[in-house]
């Protein structure tokens, strides 16, 4: 990771205006991604469904080039790397917070995500990697909920994906979406493009 001038990149006219606004434009899309291959392939092959979203997630990220640039404090900076975040709850029940480094092998995520998920579960801290850029998520995978929309702190400017429980219909099992970012790193194009690169990632995952 290194500091970049924002002037030498693409999202110059977007830090000019957004990074010392009072509130900075944090943007939330919705949208009810058709998840029935992720489910099926979660059963038949005993991979765990929350896994498999958090890896085409990190798979669609990497091919946008916004994602490995990130607003930090009143720097921008560039990332050669991307983690995907996930919570867990330890063993009192409390949440935490674990970064999984992205892998575009599904053997060594599924590896990764075990054994830290694990790890955080059993001591209660925290796992988090600082030198990649961190893609936020939380699946309340209990509830069923339409979206949600996060407040800007100042201090977490990363991308935030949350999902609820998936829906039943028909034949098919469908998942809504809110994905939230930070104007600075990407535009709302930008962000679309990513929701259909995810849907994209989610249809061709091998079985």
């Amino acid at each position: 990771m290194q500091e970049v001038n924002p002037k030498e990149t693409t999202r110059a006219y977007a830090f000019d205006m957004w990074m010392n606004a009072p509130m900075p434009m944090v943007v939330t899309l919705f949208r009810t991604l058709d998840v029935t291959r992720l489910r099926k392939i979660s059963r038949r092959r005993g991979l765990k469904f929350n896994m498999l979203m958090c890896w085409c997630i990190g798979r669609a990220a990497v091919q946008i080039k916004e994602f490995y640039m990130l607003p930090v404090g009143d720097r921008l900076i560039s990332y050669d790397s991307i983690a995907v975040n996930t919570i867990v709850a330890d063993s009192t029940g409390e949440v935490r917070s674990c970064d999984v480094p992205y892998s575009p092998n599904l053997t060594e995520f599924n590896a990764a995500y075990l054994s830290l998920t694990q790890c955080v579960a059993a001591s209660g801290m925290n796992h988090d990697i600082v030198d990649s850029m961190v893609i936020g998520s939380s699946a309340l995978a209990r509830y069923e909920i339409d979206g949600a929309v996060g407040m800007y702190s100042g201090i977490f400017n990363n991308p935030f994906l949350i999902w609820g429980r998936y829906r039943k219909k028909w034949f098919k099992t469908f998942l809504k979406v809110s994905f939230q970012f930070h104007h600075t790193q990407m535009d709302g194009a930008h962000a679309a493009h990513f929701l259909d690169l995810l849907q994209r990632e989610i249809d061709s995952v091998s079985s």
